[in-house]
């Protein structure tokens, strides 16, 4: 507030609270987030009391000002740190969510608050992103994979919009087009630019560009922010190639795409890249690592992200191509993950409890040496066997999702504080 507007245009009595409300309302749509400073004792109801009024439903960052021992006068103590505590007491009575600093009084000049500051801005880009996102669930998923079902209703409940649409719309509607199409004749270009086309023929080009035209028309038409595929065996055996590549460029656009109809896994892929601000990559928690306990091989067909794959071709999938023919399954990618920082994770329904529930941690990819094909990387997690032991025990899928940064805290907060879901984090 101006400082005409209160006392130095701080907050202490109830109506500096009414007045610093109606001014939050006003600019609602611009606030994902609050700070509240308290440079001294502060006014616990004040804060309190604004919060309640305003009714942002928005994460709340609490700092306190450390006191100096040259300056505990009457005149320049600050009693913060008897404060903070006061006004978090305060919004706990209130039913208002809020995060701490990593120090209990910290100086907003000192680094690390300049981090916990950087690191609450990411956790509010989560929240509002996670309370509106839009999901396109494009086909059914695989008739094998139980593991990848999940609940619209529960998702619903907490802000995620799930729409649907039949393979075979997608499909024709691919099929009605024509390599002399202008939209049609501009994809193969792109898609060269996004990655060398190795060995695949032509014809798959032209097949795998008319799949990018619809799919990305469904995705404006109804404003998705993220899309999870029925990638196999149908597209193969009706339409002779792999959706791979396109899902690996929306991934790398900020549009995440997730095969197998994984609508949970795409959510973790989003919620990742909105902590981190950078792409994420949908994965099969895949093979051991020769005998190392804490090292794990993490692999798919070929969806990956750009971002990942920095010797990345488009290629064929070797697996799929046993049932299908390996002609059919160009459009697949090839290529492997160097070291990286990782954030790792996993979101899900569980229908029995009623409830979202969340995995995340972090570790390592290393260059560890790997021959195998397709999208590949090596992890090193702390005691990765205590981590499969509660995947498998808590019912999680083989899916996993992971980041190239190190945001486990930021998710934590975000999904576990402001979301209330049930979280684990793996340290």
């Amino acid at each position: 507030m101006e400082t005409t507007d209160t006392k130095l245009g701080g907050v202490e009595v109830y109506k500096d609270s009414q007045k610093c409300a109606d001014l939050f309302k006003k600019h609602r749509d611009e606030i994902g987030g609050i700070l509240v400073l308290l440079p001294n004792f502060g006014d616990e109801r004040g804060v309190a009391d604004t919060l309640k009024l305003a009714n942002l439903n928005v994460p709340v960052l609490v700092q306190a000002y450390p006191d100096e021992l040259s300056k505990m006068n009457v005149v320049n103590r600050r009693d913060s740190w008897c404060g903070k505590i006061s006004v978090c007491n305060n919004l706990y009575q209130y039913g208002i969510k809020y995060s701490l600093t990593s120090g209990h009084v910290m100086s907003p000049a000192e680094e690390a608050f300049q981090k916990d500051l950087l690191d609450f801005v990411a956790v509010c880009r989560v929240v509002k992103g996670l309370r509106n996102v839009r999901i396109g669930a494009v086909g059914a998923r695989p008739g094998a994979f139980n593991t990848v079902r999940y609940s619209e209703k529960i998702l619903q409940r907490n802000g995620i919009t799930v729409t649907t649409v039949h393979l075979s719309e997608i499909l024709g509607k691919a099929d009605k087009l024509t390599k002399d199409d202008a939209a049609v004749k501009q994809h193969p270009e792109a898609i060269n630019s996004y990655a060398p086309k190795g060995k695949t023929p032509d014809a798959a080009m032209i097949q795998m560009a008319k799949l990018d035209v619809v799919l990305n028309q469904f995705v404006e038409e109804y404003a998705l922010d993220a899309t999870a595929i029925q990638c196999w065996t149908s597209l193969q055996q009706n339409f002779g190639c792999n959706v791979c590549t396109s899902m690996s460029i929306m991934s790398e656009n900020m549009l995440p795409s997730a095969c197998e109809v994984d609508v949970t896994g795409t959510l973790s892929m989003y919620a990742m890249q909105l902590a981190s601000g950078a792409p994420s990559a949908l994965v099969d928690w895949n093979n051991n690592y020769a005998d190392d306990p804490n090292k794990c091989v993490l692999f798919h067909c070929g969806n990956w992200a750009k971002s990942f794959l920095p010797d990345i071709e488009i290629s064929n999938a070797p697996i799929l191509g046993n049932s299908v023919g390996v002609e059919n399954t160009y459009g697949a990618l090839d290529g492997r993950t160097p070291a990286n920082p990782l954030t790792y994770g996993r979101i899900s329904t569980d229908d029995p409890k009623g409830i979202i529930k969340a995995y995340i941690g972090e570790g390592e990819l290393t260059d560890d040496p790997l021959k195998t094909f397709g999208n590949r990387a090596v992890a090193k997690i702390n005691d990765l066997q205590g981590l499969m032991n509660y995947v498998c025990r808590n019912g999680f899928e083989h899916h996993v999702v992971m980041n190239a940064s190190k945001t486990g805290a930021v998710l934590e907060e975000a999904l576990g504080n402001y979301m209330g879901w049930e979280v684990y984090n793996h340290k």
